[in-house]
């Protein structure tokens, strides 16, 4: 007998989960029995649903959702991977997948190009951001997600592809023809000298290349006379541990502890030590970090503390901790789990949130500082566990005014840089380039122009709620006249806060448009011109007294943040 369509999956599925119920039904073991039971509920409540529910019921996408609401009790991190998302997956590992090169978002309810990836197909046949999508090889992508679009542009390399677009500011529509190609994303997009004698590398992700990539970026900063490097791990997500090991060898010699592993099944608990010959243990480094440094960011730039290799510099990082060991499922699908915690050299976890134990809303605080406990270096300097790395240079983070935001959110910056890139033919160098005045008029008369465009302040927003509370409690008479003044002084005005955050409104500016010539690379480029963590990390390294100062501990110790 053969079994067809939904009703003929959701039987064979319940067929599945009660041979999985019967099977652990026969072990003594109280667990097992739990396991059984419960498995052996949710086939009978499936049946009764399939059975009884009042409209027709999708079976694979019921259970997916059961299943991610299940993961999602236990940590962010343990995730279910569909045999649909099987791709984004390796992607994610890899920083290799087919398609045309660029990244795309929506936009006004179209989707469109956001940045091409310089020297790949959307590049190579002029394809530029701001591009909105029409047509994909006579598919229509008017409604579609980005998701629908991406699987579009993916698939299989060497196939042509005909896109059709429609160009801001140019009236006609056009097609562009391009073949897929494997794109391998770089884990340093750009690394350079920022004085005679100080290199820069940039690493943005940790994938099976990034070890490599870093090594090669090394031996030639140091060909071109670096004798000390700043290694720039600010907003870098993290990614293959094995890739964390080897670029943390690249610094420290042979033998050394970098990293451990310990969890429930402790014959999978590890202890990773350096295991080649560094390309230089010398040489003074400078770890840039900040809040979304995470993970294997973390290993790195905690592990280069803990034997006293370098400074870190910038924010507190992100603080996760945790393994994720990926099982294979059947049907091409599999489980990403957290297997066991993060311990460097030191001794401490970097784990910042409690997934264990939920408050009873369901939320997940932080360590208790009653557990923090000190730990120390090589040297001895004193290191607490609890969260994330505490840098060794703490740097305040920088934050853009509410105009900004709302100017970013609205997407002012980005359709400006649009319409410039298509008027013009080329701009000054990433390192020169500026938005004169004259340009800044044009942008100030573009936003005023837009109807997209709304400044909102969120402490007037909160201000209204209080005038209302107030009310309601019979006390706004009273404080009419100071609600008034407060009310005056936090209300958007665009004329005059345009004039207070220039400065910073032409940098923005200034960088999207660096990007829409210089692409990725150039925005690096220019972003690192003011940038105050970098400078500091500039100071640090020049100063041999103040760089052996911080890692010896009689200078630049730093307290917990509690």
């Amino acid at each position: 007998m053969k079994l067809r369509g939904k009703r003929g999956a959701i039987w064979m599925l319940a067929i599945l989960l009660f041979c999985s119920a019967a099977f652990f039904g026969f072990s003594r073991d109280e667990r097992n029995f739990e396991i059984s039971k419960n498995l052996n509920i949710y086939y009978t409540m499936f049946r009764e649903l399939n059975l009884f529910y009042v409209d027709e019921i999708d079976p694979g996408d019921l259970v997916k959702k059961s299943m991610d609401a299940m993961l999602k009790t236990l940590d962010p991190y343990t995730t279910y991977i569909s045999e649909s998302e099987i791709e984004d997956f390796k992607l994610m590992t890899t920083g290799e997948y087919a398609g045309i090169g660029a990244l795309i978002s929506k936009h006004k309810g179209e989707v469109i190009i956001a940045e091409p990836y310089e020297g790949f197909p959307a590049y190579k046949s002029g394809l530029k951001a701001g591009d909105v999508m029409l047509e994909i090889n006579g598919t229509s992508v008017k409604d579609k997600s980005t998701d629908d679009v991406s699987n579009l542009l993916k698939g299989q390399p060497n196939v042509p592809l005909t896109i059709k677009i429609k160009r801001p500011g140019v009236k006609k529509t056009m097609e562009k023809k391009l073949v897929r190609e494997k794109i391998q994303l770089k884990s340093v997009p750009y690394y350079g000298m920022l004085t005679d004698s100080i290199g820069y590398i940039h690493l943005n992700q940790f994938t099976n290349k990034s070890a490599g990539e870093v090594k090669n970026a090394l031996k030639e900063l140091k060909e071109q006379n670096a004798k000390s490097i700043v290694l720039d791990l600010r907003g870098n997500p993290g990614g293959l541990l094995d890739q964390a090991i080897e670029i943390t060898n690249l610094f420290v010699n042979k033998g050394e502890d970098i990293v451990s592993t310990k969890g429930k099944v402790s014959k999978w608990d590890k202890s990773y030590k350096a295991t080649k010959s560094p390309v230089d243990s010398e040489i003074p480094i400078a770890v840039l970090v900040n809040r979304g440094s995470a993970s294997a960011s973390e290993i790195v730039s905690g592990a280069i503390q803990d034997l006293d290799r370098g400074v870190v510099i910038g924010n507190r990082t992100f603080g996760k901790g945790l393994v994720q060991t990926t099982r294979n499922l059947t049907y091409n699908t599999k489980l990403k789990v957290t297997t066991a915690k993060y311990y460097i050299p030191s001794g401490r976890c970097i784990q910042a949130l409690d997934y264990s134990h939920r408050n009873e809303d369901g939320s997940v605080g932080k360590i208790a500082d009653s557990l923090i406990t000190e730990y120390h270096t090589k040297n001895g300097r004193s290191v607490y566990d609890g969260g994330g790395i505490l840098p060794d240079v703490k740097i305040d983070p920088e934050t853009y005014s509410i105009l900004s935001v709302n100017m970013i959110r609205d997407f002012m910056f980005f359709d400006f840089a649009t319409l410039y890139a298509n008027r013009n033919e080329s701009i000054a160098s990433a390192k020169e380039f500026e938005v004169s005045d004259e340009l800044f008029s044009e942008f100030v008369a573009f936003v005023k122009e837009s109807k997209d465009f709304t400044y909102k302040s969120e402490s007037t927003e909160i201000l209204k709620a209080l005038k209302e509370s107030a009310k309601g409690e019979k006390n706004f008479d009273i404080s009419t006249d100071e609600f008034a003044a407060l009310e005056a002084k936090l209300a958007p005005n665009l004329d005059r806060d345009i004039e207070r955050f220039k400065d910073e409104l032409k940098e923005l500016l200034a960088h999207e448009i660096v990007k829409r010539y210089h692409y990725q690379k150039g925005g690096i480029e220019f972003s690192l011109r003011e940038d105050k963590a970098l400078l500091r990390a500039i100071e640090v390294l020049e100063n041999n007294s103040e760089y052996t100062g911080i890692l010896n501990g009689s200078i630049g110790l730093h307290a917990i943040n509690k």
